[in-house]
């Protein structure tokens, strides 16, 4: 079980690795951040968000995530609106432009993947689809959200 567990470290910290110089790259095509890439894709998916919420789901602390949103809101991608129930609260909401942008690449990627996958059958495709899914799961159920200890994974 060790050695297997070695393996899947090694291969899955190379494809870490990859996909990180890749949505960098990918990122810096549309004028934005890695961060504001996948902020912008949640804010487009999950509607009008809080800081709050927006960090909890990128497993950043309120500032940086305030910073990340900021510089959304410069480039015209996000604006900020306050709730229509508490004047108190601030929410998130895509522009038109912001929505496209995140539409834009997410094409790009799926164009990417289709391509990747292709030199597999609908058999396997279907079953990396699953077993990335439940690992992605698997390691969600095991990051510290609350901002804890950055040593602290359950």
């Amino acid at each position: 079980m060790l050695t297997d567990a070695g393996h899947l470290s090694a291969a899955l910290s190379e494809l870490i690795r990859v996909i990180q110089f890749r949505d960098r790259d990918r990122a810096c095509c549309y004028d934005i951040s890695v961060s504001q890439c996948y902020a912008l894709k949640r804010v487009v998916e999950a509607g009008p968000l809080t800081i709050n919420e927006l960090a909890a789901h990128l497993y950043l602390d309120k500032s940086t995530a305030s910073r990340v949103a900021n510089g959304l809101v410069d480039k015209g991608l996000v604006v900020r609106e306050r709730d229509s129930e508490d004047g108190r609260v601030v929410r998130l909401l895509a522009t038109c432009e912001g929505a496209s942008v995140s539409s834009s690449i997410e094409s790009d990627l799926t164009h990417e993947y289709a391509e990747m996958l292709s030199d597999f059958g609908p058999e396997v495709r279907a079953a990396i689809t699953r077993l990335v899914a439940r690992l992605g799961r698997s390691f969600t159920t095991r990051v510290e959200a609350s901002g804890g200890s950055c040593c602290v994974v359950s």
